[in-house]
């Protein structure tokens, strides 16, 4: 009994190690070098017009990626947990490929579809359009990265909740909408939110797919991951610093929601 108890505090020691290695103390460092000198510098620094512009684009971009994927997830998710089909594991594949392709590569195949040379470039010349080093590239990159999040979270949800209560509201005359909005999304609301927490936190911190598809150019194309990035280049070490302590704290209100989310899930389990 004394061994196991020993090798349990040995695995709490080697956990609580690891995770001050790599995420505590780089956390810590990056507020540091933030606030060390003051919060003045701190404050100059979030308000100048490159990182307004960069906060600005992010949002922008959220703004448009988060509600389509939000929508296109309840649609896939209702489709897979509702209906037994050909093809349902394919689909289910689709759905997860963003989980294992590289960022950098879901970029670099919207650059090779949308680019001066790609493969729709002749009809994006003819209607005047400009996609890659653009809005819409950047928006484009974010939604494929971000689009299984949603459908990931409500598919075990409606599972779990069956079908009885849908069958039930269809018998008593309950047209399709009026069972989707009072039984089918009070039951799942809280897997639905929890898709979408997460599905925003990705898209306002993606890095890799946008820097592709944009020219990254500070006050015009730089989101503000790739201002953190840009801005400690170019030695505005404060500006960069400062840039990452807000996306750490979007990261803990994000932490935070999903932890009330939780909560309430389980409360409504019990």
């Amino acid at each position: 009994m004394q061994k196991i108890k020993s090798v349990e505090t040995w695995l709490i020691i080697i956990a609580l190690a690891y995770l001050a290695l790599i995420l505590i103390i780089p956390a810590v460092s990056v507020f540091y070098e933030a606030f060390h000198k003051g919060v003045q510098p701190f404050l100059e620094a979030i308000q100048t017009r490159e990182f307004i512009v960069a906060v600005q684009l992010t949002v922008v971009i959220a703004l448009i990626a988060v509600p389509l994927n939000t929508v296109f997830g309840l649609c896939a998710a209702w489709v897979i947990a509702r209906n037994n089909f050909r093809g349902k594991t394919f689909l289910v594949s689709l759905i997860d490929l963003p989980f294992s392709i590289s960022p950098v590569v879901a970029g670099l195949m919207i650059v090779l579809l949308y680019g001066r040379n790609g493969w729709f470039a002749p009809l994006l010349q003819y209607f005047d359009l400009k996609i890659i080093f653009a809005l819409p590239g950047m928006t484009l990159a974010t939604i494929f990265v971000t689009f299984p999040f949603v459908a990931r979270e409500v598919i075990p949800v409606l599972e779990e909740v069956g079908t009885e209560q849908e069958q039930a509201a269809r018998t008593l005359g309950a047209s399709d909408w009026q069972i989707f909005w009072r039984v089918t999304l009070p039951s799942i609301r809280w897997g639905l939110l929890y898709g979408v927490l997460l599905t925003n936190a990705r898209a306002m911190g993606e890095f890799g797919a946008v820097a592709v598809v944009s020219s990254s150019i500070i006050g015009q194309t730089a989101t503000l991951p790739i201002f953190v990035e840009l801005a400690y280049k170019n030695y505005q070490t404060e500006a960069a610093f400062s840039a990452a302590v807000v996306l750490g704290l979007l990261g803990a209100l994000t932490l935070i929601f999903k932890e009330i989310l939780e909560r309430k899930t389980k409360i409504k389990e019990v």
